[in-house]
């Protein structure tokens, strides 16, 4: 069931639906955060129905046993000050003031970007996402990161100790959870995050060590000499380390832009030799095409990873959303059909999410005007200018004007967050009207531009650049307030066969003809050594003229 798609029953829903009044649901509380939780039990309740934390019995884990696969354990990885701008001090200082704001002494933080993103550290414990399996606490004169030990080489641990931080035990959390209670803490804790397990740790741990001021008896034998006398307790706001993580700063940015340049050669030198193995009639499979570009983005330098699997699509295919090609069950790159590529990587300095749709004969008159539609939404969002505090969800009909104006649409969001060397999905920004997302788009932010139109059964367009968020400079500044728009971080050219011109404005032709500008005179020095790339370059980014001269 794809969850939130209209006529799709929420869990809690689906739940009351199958299950007579009064029954017993378990949860594993480490794999829901605490809001969801609490969300499927007030929607069950409605039935009478009881939600149970099986917090040391995952019934999944007991019918695995032994067969269960090991949890990921590769070295974690400094990540250079070079690229991250902000030396870990720094940032345990800036958190530790928004600690004593908002009257807490602790924080836990369980995001692993978060957590990678203020150690200045990466991992690969998940897949295309360079983060590792962790919890950090952060104290006003201390910090506690709680992983497996056997990920830490020598220089991760002397870059922790330099910053003052523990390590405990990955399995460890709760019984530290339960001992900051015990100290009389007041733990911040973001339950849109952190998992329910811990949340109800503090919260039952806070009801055994009430305050000792005014009472009469002591409900525990631990030394409370030190302690808060008013009690633990637990503040909810949303963890700050997100909106620190989001705004990137300037090395940040740079690396940014490095990785984006390189990551471009790289498809040059992918579409130079598509397009030329197509006109030979090659046959090729979606897989085949997936695997080839990432041997071109292989060779580039700081690459890791994919940043997501690959969607290669053909036809019909790119009619699926969130499609990805099978070695059983993929097609074949047809000449005669639209072809979406939406992919992106790792490199050691950025994260890069491209998508482009092409075709390699002929297309027809509803390929193309579907095609400069979603075109025609890019380029409005591109250059629009908003004051600041924006929220990202006002942005989004500008990308979906020229599809509305035919009546057509598409099912997903504009744009998504985008970490620095981190998760290529990302928050809190977003710009989407689906999902009601208040957070304000701000200096230093990076989203993706991602319209598309998809006709089932049919194809499928989508055309992305990473953007990120500047400072602009206005005639006027009402209220004296910030403007802001875009600065684009992705510089691949666009098929001009599949524009339909006469749909086109002049300021739409002139963004198009500057767009295709920069895009040869920042790539083209990666290329030197790749004349065919080069050319292919060249012949792609010549300059169009509008239809009516």
């Amino acid at each position: 069931m794809r969850a939130g798609n209209p006529g799709v029953p929420t869990t809690g829903e689906w739940l009351n639906d199958v299950l007579d009044p009064g029954g017993r649901v378990g949860i594993d509380p480490f794999l829901f955060t605490a809001d969801a939780a609490e969300e499927i039990k007030e929607a069950i309740s409605k039935k009478n129905h009881e939600l149970v934390y099986l917090n040391n019995m995952n019934l999944v884990d007991e019918i695995w046993k032994e067969a269960r696969p090991k949890p990921p354990n590769k070295p974690v990885r400094v990540h250079d000050l070079k690229y991250a701008g902000l030396d870990v001090a720094t940032k345990l200082s800036s958190l530790r003031s928004e600690l004593v704001n908002a009257g807490s002494s602790a924080i836990i933080i369980s995001m692993l970007d978060e957590i990678a993103w203020m150690l200045n550290l990466r991992g690969s414990d998940v897949p295309h996402s360079p983060v590792m399996y962790a919890y950090l606490i952060v104290e006003i004169d201390g910090a506690k990161l709680f992983i497996d030990n056997s990920k830490i080489t020598k220089e991760v641990s002397d870059h922790l100790k330099k910053a003052g931080i523990e390590l405990r035990p990955y399995d460890s959390i709760l019984s530290e959870i339960e001992s900051l209670a015990a100290q009389g803490a007041s733990l911040w804790l973001d339950t849109s995050s952190v998992n329910a397990a811990i949340v109800n740790a503090y919260k039952a741990a806070c009801d055994r060590y009430p305050p000792i001021h005014g009472t009469k008896q002591k409900t525990k034998t631990v030394d409370r000499s030190s302690e808060n006398l008013n009690g633990p307790t637990a503040v909810h706001k949303t963890s700050p380390v997100s909106y620190a993580k989001a705004i990137k700063n300037e090395s940040e940015l740079e690396g940014m832009r490095n990785c984006h340049l390189r990551d471009a050669a790289a498809l040059a030198e992918f579409w130079d030799w598509l397009e030329k193995e197509i006109n030979k009639d090659v046959i090729l499979t979606e897989l085949e095409v997936s695997d080839k570009l990432l041997e071109f983005r292989s060779k580039q330098a700081g690459f890791l990873d994919t940043s997501f699997d690959t969607i290669s699509a053909s036809g019909a295919n790119g009619a699926v959303i969130h499609y990805r090609p099978e070695p059983e069950t993929c097609s074949v790159v047809a000449a005669n059909k639209l072809f979406l590529l939406d992919s992106g990587a790792q490199y050691v300095d950025g994260t890069t999410d491209i998508t482009r749709t092409v075709h390699f004969a002929k297309p027809t008159e509803r390929e193309k005007e579907c095609f400069t539609r979603v075109l025609q939404g890019h380029i409005a969002l591109d250059l629009t200018v908003f004051p600041e505090n924006t929220p990202g969800f006002v942005l989004d009909a500008f990308a979906r004007s020229f599809l509305w104006k035919i009546g057509l649409d598409y099912r997903h969001g504009t744009g998504h967050g985008v970490g620095a060397a981190l998760n290529v999905h990302e928050g809190p920004q977003s710009i989407s009207y689906r999902y009601g997302n208040l957070t304000p788009l701000q200096e230093g932010m990076i989203v993706s531009n991602e319209p598309g139109y998809y006709e089932d059964h049919a194809f499928g367009i989508r055309l992305e650049n990473l953007l990120y968020v500047k400072d602009v400079e206005t005639p006027n500044r009402f209220g004296g307030i910030q403007y802001l728009g875009f600065e684009k971080l992705t510089f691949v050219p666009f098929q001009i066969k599949l524009v339909d011109m006469s749909l086109l404005s002049a300021a739409e032709v002139d963004w198009l003809n500057s767009y295709h500008s920069q895009v040869w005179e920042k790539v083209s020095p990666l290329l030197d050594a790749h004349a065919s790339a080069r050319q292919w370059l060249w012949n792609n980014t010549r300059p169009v003229l509008p239809h009516n001269i």
